[in-house]
């Protein structure tokens, strides 16, 4: 363990201002690229053992891509979810608070959905949010409708583990 944690010094003390430098190039922010490179350290706190890692930059490249594409999935609902308050008529328009709640409930919904396996969240999605049968899906997926099914209960056990 020791061990471990000395690897991660290392990176960090090596490679974290070049790493926050790539990331700031790529989202033109330096505050969202500093916040993400704190999280891909994080990441690797709770991840697999350093000491096998032969090329630093690339594999944190890796971490850093995973965490920048979730933050971009994240701020393109949060936009979606502004524009469409910005079309409602002032009287329709929800409290502060209750566009902090739906914020937030979005967040969660896209973090559940990324935790699922590829394919169970594609048969999820289809299912729950294009309303398509099981039959349907599994001809458009080109899988049986055990395989439907088997991917659909995974999701759902998924999406149960995230609820408080």
């Amino acid at each position: 363990m020791a061990a471990q944690s000395e690897t991660l010094v290392t990176l960090y003390r090596d490679h974290h201002a070049w790493l926050r430098g790539w990331l700031a190039g790529r989202l033109g922010c330096r505050e969202v690229a500093a916040d993400l490179a704190q999280d891909t350290f994080a990441r690797l706190m709770a991840g697999r053992d350093l000491q096998g890692v032969l090329e630093p930059r690339a594999y944190l490249t890796t971490v850093a891509k995973g965490l920048m594409a979730n933050w971009c999935r994240r701020q393109s609902l949060e936009r979606a979810y502004l524009e469409s308050l910005a079309a409602l008529p002032e009287p329709s328009m929800p409290s502060a608070e209750h566009q902090a709640l739906v914020r937030e409930a979005l967040h969660l919904i896209d973090a559940m959905l990324d935790s699922l396996p590829g394919d169970a969240r594609q048969v999820f999605l289809l299912a729950q949010f294009e309303g398509i049968g099981y039959e349907e899906i599994a001809r458009r997926l080109g899988i049986s409708l055990s395989t439907v099914k088997r991917h659909m209960k995974r999701a759902l056990v998924g999406c149960l583990s995230h609820v408080p």
